[in-house]
């Protein structure tokens, strides 16, 4: 098997004039660091990696793998046409909480809302990008615009600071289409944070997940279960 390393300062190069227009309103701060650009590798990872690498999963650090990675690879079977990424829900009503503004002016919206009819948003901690897809996705490519992001942003007024996971949340809300939503099993989330911080009420309808683990995920340092 080959393993290429690459060279982090090589790739944010590469990635800022992508992403410099959206860093601004998905990066934590204020102001655009070069460095964050990493943050939003995922977004634009078609256009860095070589054309021969189709299909690529990238993921978080504070994982725990309950089965074999392969049966995660044979989800890019499942998706549907159009779709060009592979991500599960984000298990805390964090978005209840960015689109709150959206949410007071269209109040019939499902933007924020629970599963399993509501759009709870992304969690970018496993993802599976189809290259080959983006790469041809006219309307993907047109979404990493300067000018569609901006557009986006104003029409949601979205200020968040968890880099592609809220770029991905934001165009799923506009264009579920793109994105295949991966089974929560394959992206346990432990975290939370938010049910301590004023969404008690609602909080189990988004943490809820049924079905055996596949993979947990211990984010904002949450222990992961023993065996």
């Amino acid at each position: 098997s080959q393993v290429i390393v690459h060279d982090v300062d090589e790739l944010t190069e590469q990635l800022f004039p992508i992403v410099e227009a959206m860093q601004k309103h998905f990066s934590a701060g204020s102001g655009t660091y070069y460095s964050d650009s990493i943050f939003f590798l995922s977004v634009a990872m078609h256009r860095i990696m070589p054309k021969e690498i189709k299909q690529i999963i990238q993921v978080d650090l504070d994982l725990k793998y309950k089965t074999n990675i392969q049966d995660l690879f044979d989800e890019f079977n499942n998706f549907p046409d159009g779709a060009v990424i592979g991500i599960a829900r984000e298990m805390q009503p964090v978005y209840r909480h960015t689109f709150w503004q959206y949410r007071r002016e269209n109040p019939q919206t499902k933007v924020g809302d629970p599963p399993p009819d509501g759009l709870p948003g992304f969690n970018s901690g496993v993802l599976l990008l189809n290259l080959e897809a983006m790469r041809q996705s006219k309307l993907y490519n047109q979404l990493l615009e300067p000018a569609m992001v901006q557009q986006l942003t104003e029409k949601y007024h979205f200020k968040g600071h968890l880099g592609d996971q809220d770029f991905f949340t934001m165009v799923g809300m506009e264009h579920p289409e793109l994105f295949h939503v991966l089974d929560c099993t394959w992206n346990r989330q432990l975290c939370t944070w938010w049910r301590d911080h004023g969404y008690s009420d609602v909080f189990d309808q988004y943490y809820q997940c049924e079905g055996e683990v596949k993979i947990y995920h211990g984010n904002c340092n949450t222990p992961i279960p023993e065996d």
